[in-house]
């Protein structure tokens, strides 16, 4: 069977990762990037086509994927006389690979629903290297039609492919996925801080907590840099983790509560971006409270 041509916004770490391996699968690429050209350069160097809009990407693809790093960012690609929507195919389907609001989705849904294609909420977990090898999860959500048209070329992006039930339920799944991942990662870089100032190797107490059921993937991310001093084992950015426990928290509000929990998480990230330290990979929160410690 003819592979569907997808078109491809943003790409990112990410993003680059997921059309390289498109690319190796034999899919016909159309992408479109932003700031940094080095992922489209490295696309179009093995045959992908360089859209000049949003519009143009769309009207050239049966499936639009979007790689981004905000809700602002894909509703800005998503509308307006030269973005996705205004050049859908009729039965196109739309998927947003990022972490955004629950309430964006729903909006822009419906809005590509009344353009006649569908739209799916499709958050990723793992690294950009599990991109790359496809072999990332895929927590999607919408339309069963639409996710069944897709599913072989997810399958072909992802190890786990989940559907979710309804638009929406991937992106509020994914955003207390990364409140707990982000909390855990900001303890963790405490608790090794906090050693530092006791004057206990950062080895020792991580020898102790990891042959308890404290024991987990983030902690061997934080620790492989705290101890290890690899950061690219968690090759996510301090800025977009303050993100993703901002938007957990606003959607938590949107629901008519108040998060506690993420509470301590969003503070810590926010004050390392305070700091100059916005870029700087997640597991490196251990500098930020070991400076603040005194270490």
């Amino acid at each position: 069977m003819t592979k569907p041509a997808i078109g491809f916004i943003g790409l990112g770490l990410m993003g680059s990762a997921m059309v390289q391996n498109l690319l190796d699968k034999g899919y016909a690429l159309t992408v479109l990037g932003n700031r940094d050209r080095s992922g489209v350069e490295a696309a179009t160097a093995r045959g992908a086509t360089e859209a000049a809009t949003a519009r143009d990407l769309a009207e050239a693809s049966d499936i639009v994927m979007l790689c981004m790093g905000t809700s602002e960012h894909v509703e800005s690609r998503m509308r307006g006389p030269d973005g996705v929507i205004a050049g859908l195919r009729e039965g196109a389907v739309v998927i947003d690979f990022g972490t955004s609001l629950p309430g964006s989705t729903v909006a822009l849904g419906e809005e590509v629903a009344a353009a006649g294609a569908a739209y799916l909420d499709a958050p990723l977990g793992r690294t950009p290297s599990h991109g790359r090898e496809g072999m990332l999860n895929i927590m999607c959500a919408g339309d069963v039609a639409a996710y069944e048209k897709v599913k072989p070329v997810l399958a072909d992006q992802g190890e786990n492919v989940f559907h979710l039930g309804k638009l929406g339920n991937g992106h509020t799944i994914k955003l207390i996925n990364n409140f707990f991942a982000m909390t855990t990662a900001n303890a963790m870089s405490e608790a090794f801080a906090m050693a530092d100032r006791a004057g206990i190797e950062r080895q020792a107490l991580f020898d102790v907590m990891s042959a308890g059921p404290l024991k987990s993937g983030m902690m061997e991310f934080v620790k492989a840099y705290a101890v290890d001093g690899d950061a690219q084992k968690l090759a996510f950015t301090i800025r977009n983790a303050s993100k993703d426990v901002g938007y957990y928290r606003a959607m938590a509000e949107g629901l008519g509560v108040e998060s506690m929990m993420s509470a301590c998480a969003d503070k810590g990230l926010k004050a390392a971006i305070e700091d100059g330290r916005g870029d700087d990979l997640v597991p490196t929160m251990v500098d930020f409270y070991a400076a603040r410690y005194g270490r």
